[in-house]
């Protein structure tokens, strides 16, 4: 009796052990298959884990190619007010007139193109603003008069500020430790579209005219639409607008575009049911921010435009203060009435002009060790500085050369400083309110830009100091403004939503 029971306790025990053991295999079991069912990633994540490669450099190039269009829309002004005034007779506030439309228009669009392209997608706001301002600015060709000249303009700048989005969308797409020196190097399509609309006008201006050359400068607009179907939609706008399988799709064939994979696990971010809304830029997180940053795109469109339309006025009339004037230099543009009517710019101006278009892409190294060094906001309060100092020495009397060196470090500052200011804003907004940030940004530029001609064009006739003043004063207190940015965005990820 003793033995049996001895030896049903024995089977007790090893049953309840086998039990015990098939409960941990099927626990284990479990938990595996709990686990990667949970194993999730996010747009941040999948964009660091895919890095830098192929999709890039196309990215870099198509998006880069933007710029051109940008970059000759708005440099066509320097080049063709001369023209315009000779043709139809205009004073000097009216010539000025003509840039502060352009900028009108990319004010007042600017604000709305953020909004749509938080709302509706960065693709469709980008694509749609080149279709636009290439066919408003082929009309703008066939303007019969000053007044339609003027409205035309006005609409391409509108189209100028839906394409000015396509900064968010390429923003969007590039990790964080290439953002300081792939965003920089942009510069370099901006530069070229400078010289392309400067060569144009050196070359076609002279047998053709004005109207054709802006013709021929429609023609990286029309192959930028064709090429922008490479581009995909924006993934983080994608998943804050809860189109999860969309923003995979494009994370995918980014990956395999790259040939590495995507982290391991399924996508999955809370959608966002609020996009697009300017309540966000006034978030405590963002308030101060919001306004310093208005203000620091204002100072840098004024500066920009300052520095080109400014330069463009003293050698078209002649205000130079030069020891050694060549003779083109030398002629009096002035007629008996008091009034410039018809001045081209003569080849010596042309190639002043390109060469200090080359300031802009010659101190991009400089640039991008700022941003890897100083970070952002140091980078701003340094560049804003010397702006100011660059456009007090251009007061200084000098050789022609001299001249054309101090034009070359102005544009190279301020070209520097619209880089980083274009980074920072990126940077700095949530995704939900990203491209309404660049648009409230873009437009206060706008503001800058409209003002600049005024003093650049209409008070630089009378004084060339107390032209320049203006921009040295407001890139000082820019500096100050600059040092009080309570965030630094250098490494830091975008960030989806303020919470």
């Amino acid at each position: 009796m003793g033995d049996s029971m001895k030896t049903q306790l024995v089977s007790a025990i090893h049953l309840e052990e086998l039990e015990l053991q098939d409960k941990s295999e099927h626990n284990q079991q479990d938990g595996r298959k709990n686990s990667k069912e949970e194993q999730t990633f996010t747009v941040e994540e999948a964009v660091e884990t895919i890095g830098f490669g192929r999709f890039h450099m196309l990215l870099f190039f198509i998006m880069g190619s933007s710029n051109i269009v940008e970059a000759m829309e708005i440099m066509l002004l320097a080049v063709v007010s001369p023209e315009i005034r000779c043709e139809w007779r205009l004073q000097d506030w009216q010539v000025a007139l003509v840039s502060t439309v352009v900028f009108l228009g990319f004010m007042v669009c600017g604000v709305l193109a953020g909004y749509v392209a938080d709302k509706y997608g960065r693709w469709k706001v980008v694509v749609g603003g080149f279709v636009w301002s290439a066919y408003f600015s082929l009309l703008t060709s066939f303007a019969p008069s000053y007044g339609w000249f003027v409205f035309l303009r006005s609409m391409v700048g509108c189209g100028v500020a839906a394409v000015s989005q396509g900064f968010v969308l390429k923003t969007e797409f590039i990790p964080a430790k290439h953002r300081a020196t792939l965003l920089p190097l942009a510069t370099v399509f901006w530069m070229i579209g400078s010289m392309l609309i400067i060569i144009l006008g050196m070359v076609v201006v002279p047998t053709l005219g004005w109207r054709w050359m802006i013709r021929f400068s429609l023609t990286p607009s029309v192959i930028l639409i064709f090429l922008f179907r490479y581009i995909p939609e924006s993934a983080r706008y994608n998943v804050s607008a809860g189109n999860v399988d969309a923003a995979m799709k494009t994370l995918q064939w980014i990956a395999n575009m790259n040939r590495v994979s995507l982290p391991p696990g399924r996508l999955m971010e809370p959608t966002v049911t609020v996009r697009g809304d300017w309540r966000v830029l006034f978030s405590p997180s963002l308030r101060r921010t919001s306004f310093l940053l208005w203000y620091t795109w204002f100072v840098a469109s004024f500066s920009y435009y300052g520095s080109v339309l400014s330069s463009s006025e003293m050698l078209e009339k002649n205000l130079l203060c030069i020891t050694n004037p060549d003779e083109d230099h030398q002629i009096k543009h002035r007629q008996e009435d008091g009034l410039c009517f018809c001045i081209p710019l003569a080849l010596s101006d042309y190639q002043t002009l390109l060469i200090s278009c080359l300031g802009e892409v010659a101190l991009i190294p400089l640039n991008i060790g700022l941003l890897n060094i100083l970070g952002r906001r140091m980078s701003l309060m340094v560049l804003q500085a010397m702006c100011g100092i660059f456009f007090l020495l251009l007061n200084v009397c000098t050789t022609m050369l001299g001249f054309t060196v101090l034009l070359f470090l102005l544009r190279s500052m301020v070209s520097m400083n619209f880089n980083v200011v274009y980074i920072y804003t990126a940077e700095v907004y949530p995704t939900v309110a990203r491209s309404l940030g660049m648009g409230f940004c873009t437009s206060f530029s706008r503001i800058g830009g409209m003002i600049a001609p005024f003093i650049a064009q209409v008070l630089m006739s009378q004084s060339v100091i107390w032209a320049l003043i203006p921009f040295a004063f407001a890139a000082g207190v820019c500096a100050v403004g600059n040092f009080l940015l309570p965030i630094e965005t250098k490494g830091r990820s975008l960030l989806q939503s303020t919470s």
